[in-house]
């Protein structure tokens, strides 16, 4: 539960710009990954996309703590190898 407070300070402190960053990504990850747009492969590469944004955002502001950028980086990069497989099948 701390670790989940301490997200939701932290981000209350970022500027502007990246809580608009951070919310319209994880908004249209969840969107576009729906059902709605199962049969179009097109979006669901463009919601994992959203996804790696996401993450990689919150890569680079966690990028003081080495394993907390790894693990993110790590996410982020396994989204876009999913987003490029997604349009290639």
């Amino acid at each position: 539960m701390r670790s989940i407070k301490y997200f939701f300070i932290h981000f209350l402190s970022e500027p502007w710009w990246f809580k608009l960053l951070i919310i319209a990504t994880l908004f249209s990850s969840i969107f576009f990954s729906s059902f709605l747009f199962e049969s179009q492969p097109y979006l669901q590469s463009f919601a994992k996309l959203a996804a790696a944004v996401f993450f990689g955002a919150y890569g680079y502001k966690m990028r003081r703590s080495r394993m907390h950028f790894r693990v993110f980086s790590s996410l982020a990069l396994l989204c876009i190898v999913l987003a490029i497989l997604e349009l290639l099948w």
